[in-house]
């Protein structure tokens, strides 16, 4: 009797070892068929290693926009002066004024054109916001940062308007604007 369960034994070991080399086997051949599938895929798509690199650089600027504009940043800046903006601030004590002269730094040169060209509703959209602000707001030095953040979104959003991600969140453009910089700004 102990010879007849040693086979028995044997046997029930053997059909596990077997299925085991089966999966393994299956396995290797899915992950190489996957493997195939992605080289197929980036062959067909005319993906090379230079244009992921750029695709690696999308997303890491995406996260990190200042080193973006810095590394845009290879000729000399261009400056393009606006004109004088007066307007009525939102009264606090009496009637305000505000008269601002901006510069805007933009990120190329042929940049200027496309910021000529979309003059009137930038200089629109800049008095619409600057109206809409108290003296007090503008008096601190943080007041007038924001202040610059704000014209230069507005200038950029005049230009690309913005979009929408699949959240249903507005992502304001990069556009041609680098930064705002205050020529004149005088309160009265």
């Amino acid at each position: 009797m102990a010879k007849d369960n040693k086979p028995a034994e044997e046997g029930a070991e053997g059909a596990p070892k077997k299925s085991k080399k089966l999966l393994i086997i299956i396995v290797l051949a899915v992950v190489l068929l996957a493997a195939a599938g992605a080289g197929a895929f980036l062959m067909m798509s005319g993906g090379s290693d230079e244009e992921l690199d750029e695709d690696e650089v999308a997303e890491e600027t995406e996260k990190k926009p200042a080193k973006k504009k810095k590394k845009a940043e290879a000729g000399p800046p261009t400056f393009v002066n606006l004109d004088p903006f007066t307007v009525n601030l939102v009264p606090e004590v009496g009637d305000q004024y505000l008269q601002v002269v901006l510069s805007v730094e933009l990120d190329a040169a042929p940049s200027q054109a496309t910021l000529a060209m979309m003059m009137p509703r930038i200089r629109n959209n800049v008095t619409l916001l600057l109206s809409s602000k108290k003296a007090s707001e503008l008096q601190s030095k943080e007041g007038k940062e924001q202040l610059a953040a704000e014209i230069q979104t507005e200038i950029n959003s005049a230009i690309e308007p913005p979009t929408k991600n699949k959240r249903g969140e507005i992502i304001p453009p990069e556009g041609p604007v680098v930064s705002v910089l205050f020529t004149s700004f005088i309160i009265q």
